[in-house]
This record gives structure tokens, sequence and C-alpha cells, in this order.
């Protein structure tokens, strides 16, 4: 199902509407705006919150705040959490925007984020939700341990580092795997990294009972810390063990204090350059977003650059005891893994300026609440979880935050090919029976908008063309 927003037998859309609006804003004798607006088809509400959307966040970017306030409060009255998925991206957008306008008033944004506290029953609710309802961490999962066990084929005494852990699922799978190797099972030590010592607990108890039923030996070693704080000593690497390092949707966030990340400067979008980006990003298909999005450029938006969207600059930071991504490389290269397989969002959203940012998270974005739409009813209250708690906080991230804040800076796979091979790793390339289980894995989802394409042996799972995120494969070149 493609990210379809015409309604069957309606007509395409032309700028028009987006005039008549214009028109109608400045016109009180046209009639009342709210009772036009409810009488918008989808296409042409989806095509008019896309044209508010930029429009709003030209204003934010300029620093125009009477304009933005105005243009949410149209954006409000067709944006909807629970509509379709037009209505929802134009909501979480909405509402980045508008905590990106209040952050210029720290003392009104704190107090009402103050007893803002998401409990972590509600973090592994969310996430065991995402693992459910997308079939992007099976897919990851699946890949990363067949790389896993390819490269330990006869090691004895095997050491996994999870960067993230906080799906034991990944982890049972591989340990039903080992327990069947003709030559008996290893001895197994995982150590898992995570910010909150209760999900580590939960992890060590349900693995500890897994290998306890399959009679493997096993021990977890639980690491409570922030990625950037990591203490190398504590993950306890030893010689003699076999060593592969697991990271899925983590290392990104590691930009954050990245020196180039922070003072890479990108081009204005002008309205020239608009059809050159726009054509560069992976067409979706017909009546998509990217096509409401272009014919929305007809109008020939000038974008310019937020006077606060420049990224703090280094000297700003207190990183004396933190890991850029540099230096967190070098010391994983140090441990010499045979092999570390690396899961991140395959997205641009690093962009240095505002509408860099939101033009590619609304396409990215689009493609994940199309998945959904696809599958899930729009009723349904773990897809509003999901949607809320966890797509619509890295929205918010991408768009409202800056400097060390931003944790969300997801960046395409040539990137992170660039960096692993300064950082001295060679890459991979993923077995062909990895690739045609991980294809099995989601053909057996039921959804024909999921595909899965082979990049340089890496693997870039898609909705539709839209590639969301990558696998990749890695080993200390020596």
């Amino acid at each position: 199902m493609g990210f379809m927003l015409q309604e069957e037998g309606s007509s395409s859309v032309t700028p028009s509407p987006l005039q008549f609006f214009s028109m109608m804003s400045l016109s009180p004798s046209l009639g009342s705006p709210n009772f036009l607006l409810r009488e918008l088809k989808p296409e042409e509400r989806g095509l008019y919150l896309i044209h508010l959307l930029l429009s709003c966040a030209n204003h934010v970017a300029a620093g125009s705040l009477e304009n933005a306030n105005t243009t949410l409060e149209q954006i409000s009255l067709l944006a909807s959490p629970d509509g379709d998925t037009m209505q929802r991206i134009a909501a979480y957008f909405s509402e980045a925007l508008a905590d990106r306008i209040l952050k210029t008033w720290p003392g009104i944004h704190r107090a009402l984020n103050s007893t803002r506290m998401i409990m972590v029953s509600e973090e592994i609710l969310v996430q065991k939700l995402f693992f459910e309802l997308f079939p992007f961490l099976k897919v990851a999962f699946a890949l990363t341990n067949q790389a896993i066990i390819e490269a330990m084929e006869g090691e004895k005494m095997i050491h996994i580092i999870d960067l993230n852990a906080a799906e034991p699922a990944q982890w049972i799978s591989l340990l039903q795997v080992l327990s069947a190797r003709p030559e008996g099972p290893p001895h197994l030590r995982i150590t898992g990294v995570h910010q909150k010592k209760e999900i580590l607990d939960q992890i060590a108890h349900r693995l500890t009972e897994e290998a306890e039923k399959l009679d493997i030996p096993f021990q977890f070693n639980p690491v409570v810390s922030k990625l950037e704080n990591l203490d190398f000593d504590k993950l306890r690497v030893k010689t003699g063990e076999a060593l592969a390092i697991s990271s899925i949707l983590q290392l990104h966030s590691l930009l954050a204090l990245d020196d180039e990340a922070m003072q890479r400067k990108s081009p204005l979008l002008s309205k020239s350059s608009n059809g050159i980006h726009l054509q560069r990003v992976l067409p979706m298909s017909q009546s998509t977003l990217g096509d409401l999005l272009e014919k929305d450029m007809v109008n020939g938006y000038t974008y310019t650059p937020s006077p606060d969207s420049t990224s703090s600059s280094p000297a700003s930071l207190s990183t004396s005891n933190l890991m850029n991504m540099e230096s967190f490389l070098n010391a994983l290269w140090v441990l010499s893994p045979k092999v570390m397989v690396v899961t991140e969002q395959d997205s641009n959203h690093n962009g240095s300026t505002l509408m860099e940012r939101l033009l590619e998270a609304l396409y990215s974005y689009a493609a994940l609440f199309d998945c959904v739409e696809s599958t899930v009813s729009r009723t349904s209250l773990e897809r509003f979880r999901v949607e809320k708690m966890l797509f619509g906080e890295e929205i918010k991230n991408i768009i409202a935050c800056e400097g060390s804040e931003r944790k969300e800076r997801h960046e395409k796979l040539d990137k992170w090919f660039q960096r692993f091979d300064l950082a001295g790793f060679g890459n991979v390339p993923l077995s062909y029976f990895g690739m045609l289980q991980a294809n099995r894995l989601l053909q057996s989802y039921g959804c024909e908008g999921y595909r899965m394409r082979d990049e340089n042996g890496c693997v870039l799972i898609c909705w539709q063309d839209r590639s969301l995120f990558s696998i990749s494969a890695w080993r200390s070149r020596k």
C-alpha cells in the first residue's frame, strides 16, 4: 500500500487550492475558513498541511513567531494524531515546531515539561510494540546473529558486547542456535550496555533462564551507562575470547559530540536548489508525500536557515569526559572484534539547518507512518503509543533540538562506510544465507510494501523504494 491521500474518484490537485487559501486568509468575505477546511478532500488536505508545515518552519527559522503561531493554529484545524497518515504526521511535526519556539523561553519550556516523566515500564512497552508492529528489528536481529554465528564458527569462548541491550529476543534466538552446534555449545558471555538498570536486570533474568534450559555455559555482564560515558574497562574483554559487537540504533547519538558533524555547514535550500534536493531523495509511489511535496514546491518557497540552527561549537560543550564518534570507534577497534554488526536508521537527519532536517524527516517518517497505516487500525492504542512515544519524540528531537541535545542524528550508509574505514574497520559482506533468511522473514510479514536491498554486501530495509534502515558488518583491519 502506498502513501495514498487521494480519495477514489477524486481528481489530481493543482497548486490552485493553496492560492485560494492564501486569498481566503486575507478576505473574510470568502466565508468561514474552518468550514472550508473541513470540506477538503484527503489529498487537498494533505497538500495543504505540507504547505502549512513548510510555511511554519520558514517562519520559525526566520524568528517570525506571530506568523508561526497563526500557521500552527491553522494546522491544528486539520492535523490529528488519530487521522490519516498525513494528519498524524502534521500533528507531530507541528508539536515539534511549537516545542522549538518554546525553547526560546527556557523558563516557560522547563515549567511545561517539569512534571513530564517516562516510566521504565513505558519505555520497555514502546520498544516491545515497535519490535512487534514492524519487521525492522527482527530482520536486524536475524542478520546480526547469522554474521556472529559465521564469524564464531569453531570458537569455544565467545564474548558478545551489546551496545543496546533492550530486547532479549535476539540473544534467546542465538542461544538456541548455539545449543544445536554439532561440536557442542560454546561458553558464552554477553555484556549488555544500557542506561537503565531495570532493563538490564530483566534481560539478565530472561537470558540466564534460557541458557539454563538449554544447558549452555553462560554469563551476563551488565554495564549501566550512556554510550558517550562508557568506561571500556567495564566491558571486561579478556584474551582468549572471540569478541563480537552488536550495535542497533545507537551509534548515531555520538554524532552530537562529533566535531566534524558540529562544524559542517550545509548550503541554504534556495528556490533553485529545492528541485535538485527533492529529486535526489528516493521517490515514493504516485500520490505519495513525495508527490505532494513536489507539488507544493511549485509555489517556489525560498528557505532560510534558522538563526539558531548552526550547531553549537565544540568549545561550548564539556566533552572532557565524553566520547565523540571518532574516539568511540577507535576504542572499539582496539578491542579487535572478529565481527561488529551495526544497524542504523538510513536517513539524512543530521543537516545543519532546520529546513534541511524537516524536509528529510518528512520523507522518512511519512514512510514509517505509512508502514503502520498499512497493517494496523487507526484506532489502535498500540499504534498511538509507538507513534507518540517513539516517532513523535524522535521528530521532536530532530526538529526542536540543537547542539549536544540533538541525539537523533541519523545518517546514510555511505557516511558510516567513511567513518568505519577511517577508524580502521574493513567491511565484512553479509552472507547470502543470512540475506536469504532475512528476506524470507520480511516476506512472511505479509505486507507488499516491505523490501530488502543488497548494497555492497550490506542490507537496506525499505518501505516501497525508500530505504529506512541499514545493516552492515565490520572487523578490525590490522
